[in-house]
């Protein structure tokens, strides 16, 4: 254990480094006719995450490779191989809402707008590229719940009027204490109704940097706890079975960006009959 740990450390990105370098100055043409910058919006599969939900990632090297894979899939030793090396990689045992993810309807229940609720593999691809807008709940504190009223009061202040379509990310720069214990404790969460009018907008798409799009867990419990009934726990996720919609959870450097003006895509993984799927998110902004 203690040599796969150093291991992993020595092939990781520090955290440091994580931040430092989260994106690069391109000139593509094919995109636009300006040199932009991509930046990197999601967060790393590391087992140093302070997630809830547990992952593993155990690290097979050249060595290994040459000494079991290898004969397994040739039936040949590992002096077959230049160097007795031959190739590294990784198994993974991870939710597939772990990580940077998008959550699909099927995630929120069985139905949506009274069909069978579409996994995240049935999802039209058209809703996962295109323009975005940054609100920036900074101003409020851990734990806080947004209304529709705070969402088109940042809107106002931004200038900005919301058209279908737009991906919609919340900024509460949770993802800066990704390593901390606290990281799923202190993250804004949406309201019910903040949620629904945003769907009114014509928002497919809506995320957060945050743990996850509702309030942090242990909000929810404790509002339950003082007056248990239905409907507290993940009740803006559960907007998803009256309404269809797909939410990002832990999207990581929204302080990086614009308020809008740039695209963002976050295409997820194709996992058949999946409730979501991870993206590797990233947004394109042109320079000026």
């Amino acid at each position: 254990m203690l040599r796969l740990r150093l291991r992993l450390r020595g092939r990781q990105m520090s955290r440091t480094a994580f931040f430092n370098n989260h994106h690069s100055t391109i000139n593509h043409s094919t995109i636009s006719n300006q040199p932009m910058r991509i930046i990197d919006l999601s967060c790393p599969i590391d087992t140093d995450v302070q997630d809830p939900l547990p992952l593993s990632v155990v690290f097979s090297s050249h060595e290994e490779g040459a000494a079991v894979i290898g004969p397994q899939l040739f039936g040949v030793p590992s002096s077959a191989f230049p160097d007795g090396l031959a190739l590294a990689g990784e198994t993974l045992t991870l939710n597939s809402h772990a990580g940077t993810h998008i959550d699909a309807p099927w995630h929120y229940g069985p139905t949506s707008e009274g069909k069978p609720a579409r996994t995240i593999d049935q999802l039209p691809l058209e809703w996962f590229y295109g323009d975005a807008v940054v609100l920036d709940f900074t101003d409020k504190p851990a734990g806080y719940e947004f209304s529709a009223a705070d969402v088109q009061q940042k809107l106002t202040a931004i200038n900005y009027k919301l058209k279908p379509f737009d991906i919609v990310l919340v900024r509460c720069d949770a993802d800066k204490k990704m390593y901390e214990p606290e990281f799923a404790k202190i993250h804004v969460g949406a309201s019910v109704e903040a949620t629904r009018w945003l769907i009114d907008q014509g928002i497919k798409v809506m995320g957060t940097d945050g743990w996850g799009w509702d309030t942090p867990l242990h909000v929810q419990s404790a509002d339950y706890h003082r007056n248990p009934r239905p409907g507290v726990v993940w009740a803006a996720h559960f907007v998803g079975r009256e309404r269809e919609y797909c939410q990002i959870e832990k999207l990581a450097n929204l302080d990086q960006l614009p308020p809008f003006g740039f695209k963002i895509s976050v295409f997820p993984i194709k996992i058949k009959g999946g409730s979501g799927g991870w993206t590797r998110a990233v947004a394109f902004v042109n320079e000026e």
